[in-house]
């Protein structure tokens, strides 16, 4: 599959479907809190995708049995939410969801804090957040794909944590996973050239402790190899001929942003 060029229609449909994964995405964080189960997140998360008029994109992708990903602590990402699994105070909470709208796929995922966290939990989070807009700052026409990775590498590095290597970030439109292939680790090649109505879902996936991962036996969670805490952000991004135009932000961190 080659990376594919948006027309201004699908991007106008990829900014709705954008939207509407926000909204929902902002409840979710707004709902976490000790007590609930990472099922609790998922149903509310399904529920409130079908209401806005989108299919979750995630149900049933190569049979995942949920809508959205819920990893716990040293979970990376793809997390099986279940009514066993009880948040507890101190936690952080992965949630990855997605959303299809007129067959245009969005995506996006936030790492929250579960009541009172600790301080080393906080500044992971923080910081895998800005490692993202490290990121984009190189996400522009004729800048090279690998711009993009280099720049989350080296602000990650800078503390000391582990680059997750063995998931990527991708290219999104009328599939969840297009072409390119996005590391968020050190790329020793250029990679392609970067042009405008390229839709890139951008996902930095950091570990307090070593890159390195495992799967669990569920065949979907992927795990910290060392048991450290992990966190992920992720948006969906266009390029444009400036700056590029980041497609799920939610209503706080827009306001957030007119507000700096």
């Amino acid at each position: 599959m080659a990376i594919t060029i948006k027309s201004q229609r699908e991007i106008e449909l990829m900014r709705e479907s954008a939207k509407i994964l926000a909204n929902v995405m902002e409840t979710l964080e707004h709902s976490v809190h000790p007590g609930m189960t990472t099922k609790d997140i998922d149903d509310m998360g399904e529920k409130l995708i079908r209401k806005a008029g989108c299919i979750p994109s995630f149900k049933d992708y190569n049979g995942y049995p949920a809508s959205i990903c819920v990893s716990v602590n040293d979970e990376v990402v793809h997390g099986i939410p279940t009514k066993d699994r009880v948040l507890e105070e101190g936690d952080i909470v992965s949630l990855d969801a997605g959303a299809i709208y007129k067959g245009y796929h969005s995506d996006m995922a936030r790492t929250v804090a579960v009541g009172e966290i600790s301080e080393e939990a906080r500044l992971l989070i923080e910081r895998t957040r800005q490692s993202f807009f490290e990121g984009i700052k190189q996400a522009c026409e004729g800048n090279h794909l690998y711009d993009i990775s280099n720049a989350i590498a080296a602000y990650c590095e800078g503390f000391g944590y582990g680059v997750v290597r063995d998931l990527v970030g991708h290219g999104i439109g009328t599939h969840l996973h297009e072409d390119p292939q996005i590391p968020n680790y050190r790329m020793l090649r250029r990679g392609p050239k970067l042009s405008r109505g390229m839709t890139l879902a951008v996902e930095p996936m950091i570990n307090v402790g070593t890159w390195e991962v495992e799967w669990l036996d569920d065949d979907w969670t992927v795990v910290t190899l060392d048991g450290s805490l992990s966190a992920h952000y992720e948006n969906t991004i266009l390029i444009t001929d400036g700056e590029p135009e980041i497609l799920t932000l939610t209503p706080s961190e827009i306001a957030a942003r007119k507000g700096a």
